[in-house]
């Protein structure tokens, strides 16, 4: 079965096999290698499977990058004290824009007023340093990353519109420090490898990709590699038909060997993909 972790260690085995370097993204961005993988985790809910999937890597001697919302069904001070412990890195998934909208509108004094987006932008700033500061207190944190909110209709990004996270001591934000016509971006969102279940974890890449140079702009893609499951990837993994340079991002919160929580998971995956379809529509 696919999501599960015994999947997820052949998972890693097969890229291993191949001679990448996994580096965090902090260490990608200060020095990439020439064939390496980032594995990024959204830690939206249940840390504990966050906390397995770093023991696994720990196992296997490698590591990730795991960005915590500041949510109680995310936010674990001893599960992200133990996650760093064991060598990885810990970053900030953000979405005061979202928070910042709920707050605003609760404190119109006037309910006719209109929502200001400018003074939204500086709400959803403050909130974003004081949970950055609450988090600092606990972990070095040197990369942020958004959180969708696929049933919100703000972007969490919009705040770099008006601020710039590198004056708070940030060193990247993947959606917009990494060059993704250069490393492959895959995601586990919606359950899925192939990006249909995603409102807003996107990053404008071609749908097919073909192995090599395409133009002078070094841009590539990898031909008739249509990933859907996990075992697609171990696939062309173990064909050696993956470029030098990818970008995973796992929602450990899907994977998992006991057989209630796997199925509970898929039902509700499924639901929440239907209700993603309807939102794609509106937008």
């Amino acid at each position: 079965m696919d999501f599960t972790h015994i999947t997820y260690r052949k998972f890693l085995e097969a890229i291993i096999g191949k001679n990448y370097t996994f580096q965090s993204f902090s260490e990608f961005l200060a020095n990439p290698a020439e064939r390496c993988i980032i594995l990024r985790h959204d830690v939206d809910l249940r840390p504990e499977y966050s906390l397995r999937f770093a023991e696994i890597q720990k196992e296997i001697g490698i590591k990730g990058s795991y960005y915590f919302r500041i949510v109680p069904k995310s936010y674990d001070e001893n599960i992200i004290k133990r996650i760093a412990s064991l060598g990885h890195e810990i970053g900030y998934h953000y979405e005061t824009m979202d928070e910042a909208s709920s707050k605003f509108i609760r404190q119109l004094a006037d309910k006719s007023s209109k929502l200001n987006k400018d003074g939204l932008i500086d709400l959803a700033m403050e909130l974003f340093m004081e949970h950055l500061e609450r988090l600092r207190k606990i972990a070095d944190i040197k990369t942020v990353c958004m959180h969708g909110s696929p049933l919100s209709k703000y972007d969490n990004r919009d705040i770099w519109k008006k601020y710039n996270y590198r004056d708070y001591g940030i060193t990247g934000e993947p959606y917009f420090d990494i060059d993704f016509s250069k490393v492959l971006y895959l995601t586990d969102t919606g359950r899925r490898w192939d990006g249909k279940g995603s409102v807003r974890d996107k990053v404008g890449q071609l749908d097919s990709w073909t192995v090599g140079q395409l133009d002078n702009n070094s841009k590539f893609k990898i031909q008739n590699l249509k990933f859907h499951s996990t075992g697609d990837i171990i696939a062309a993994a173990n064909a050696g038909l993956l470029p030098d340079r990818i970008m995973f991002t796992f929602h450990p919160q899907r994977w998992t060997d006991r057989p209630f929580p796997w199925i509970r998971e898929l039902v509700m995956q499924n639901v929440k993909n239907v209700v993603k379809r309807l939102i794609l529509k509106i937008i």
